[in-house]
């Protein structure tokens, strides 16, 4: 039997100390320097070469909107402060004393003038002219008798039968007789105009105001309060000042029989609320203020305007016509100038000063320093200055792309329902 040694396979030795889990270590830090390194090209050397790239290309445009100056022509007014004040205010006062019976009107109301308002008792100035009617018959009783005798005794002093003293004095007699005939004649037509006065009716047309007195009321007419107030507004009137320097041109145009347009806006000036001409004109100045009031009646007939409300009047004196017009908003201004940024044909933009006019709304006027069709910074000038390069976007393109972007969202709404 022979005996054969077993061969033990033995594993290659490994370092002293070492562990199998710092070869991970090892790859995984490796990884890291090489990012490291990729992320510090792309960074540092990637972004010196865009940079050099871009001075190269010149700087990058500013985006701005822009519009064309165009001709049109401009409304010259003279604004002012205004109250709108009724061309008639009236308060309703009984013109004899008694106890108030009747209501006849709404609050509110509009009411024509005429019409009845309240009635007042009646039955006293009945009874008083009753009374001043049998007063005036007797007293006309007693003028007849006076005369038929008077007619008599002149028959009688022609035949010398009786002394004429006694003709003088029945003629005397007839005289005061028709003397006092005469003032129960008064009595009466008073007694009838107080009958009158116990109703109360509309001495104009126009709006009537808040009852100030309920039926029942012993009233009288020393009253101050009265019974309600009417104000007419149809028409009705605006009284503004304008400046005493500015009254000449008004003048000369009131003068020559011209009528002259008068619009009347909210205080914000947004809305405009009416569209009258100009009446009249104050005879003075108020030295305090320097200004003239003028007057302007307006037709009122959708009830625009309100009693003692404030608006803002604009009187037209003047339209210049034919003149350069741009966007208010276009204009800048420094210490120095006043001044617009035109672009030019290279996309790039130039300061160039203007002398503006009148202005009207949004609009305003140049009167030097621009033409017909140049195109002026309307949006994105703060970040301008001379020589700056733009990307152009005319105002008629943004109004376009915005009507688009609408109807797109419009259309997309639809598809989804």
């Amino acid at each position: 039997m022979t005996f054969i040694p077993e061969i033990k396979k033995e594993s290659s030795p490994e370092p002293r100390g070492a562990r199998p889990g710092m070869r991970w270590w090892k790859l995984l830090a490796l990884v890291a320097v090489l990012a490291g390194l990729a992320t510090y090209s792309e960074i540092f050397l990637f972004g010196k070469s865009r940079a050099a790239a871009q001075r190269q290309s010149g700087p990058q445009a500013v985006p701005v909107v822009a519009v064309s100056a165009s001709l049109g022509d401009i409304n010259i007014y003279i604004t002012g402060l205004g109250t709108v004040t009724p061309l008639h205010t009236v308060t309703v006062k009984s013109r004899v004393d008694g106890q108030l019976m009747r209501v006849f009107f709404q609050e509110g109301q509009v009411v024509k003038g005429g019409s009845l308002l309240a009635e007042i008792d009646p039955r006293p100035f009945e009874a008083s002219l009753t009374q001043a009617e049998g007063q005036l018959a007797r007293d006309k009783a007693q003028l007849e008798n006076a005369k038929i005798d008077l007619q008599r005794y002149r028959i009688l002093l022609k035949q010398d039968s009786i002394a004429k003293q006694q003709v003088d004095t029945q003629e005397a007699l007839v005289h005061q007789f028709e003397g006092t005939v005469k003032f129960d004649q008064g009595q009466v037509d008073n007694a009838r105009l107080q009958l009158v006065y116990s109703k109360i009716s509309a001495p104009t047309s126009g709006r009537i105001g808040l009852r100030l007195v309920d039926p029942g009321n012993i009233i009288h007419a020393s009253d101050t309060t009265g019974l309600a107030v009417i104000t007419q507004e149809q028409p009705i009137g605006v009284i503004f000042p304008v400046p005493e320097d500015s009254i000449q041109p008004v003048l000369k145009k009131y003068k020559s029989g011209e009528r002259l347009p008068v619009e009347a806006w909210d205080r914000e000036q947004k809305q405009k609320l009416a569209t009258g001409f100009l009446l009249t004109i104050d005879n003075q100045i108020d030295t305090n203020t320097g200004t003239v009031k003028l007057k302007a009646e307006f037709p009122n007939l959708e009830s625009e305007l309100f009693p003692n409300q404030f608006v803002i009047a604009k009187l037209l004196v003047d339209t210049k016509r034919g003149t350069v017009v741009i966007p208010s908003g276009a204009i800048q201004r420094s210490p120095q100038m006043t001044f617009v940024y035109v672009v030019k044909d290279d996309q790039t933009v130039t300061v160039r000063p203007v002398k503006i006019g009148p202005s009207e709304g949004d609009k305003v006027s140049i009167e030097e320093g621009l033409s017909q069709g140049e195109q002026v910074v309307l949006e994105g000038a703060e970040k301008l200055r001379e020589g700056s390069k733009v990307e152009l976007n005319t105002q008629e393109n943004r109004a376009s792309d915005k009507a688009k972007n609408q109807s797109g969202s419009g259309s997309s709404a639809t598809s989804s329902k």
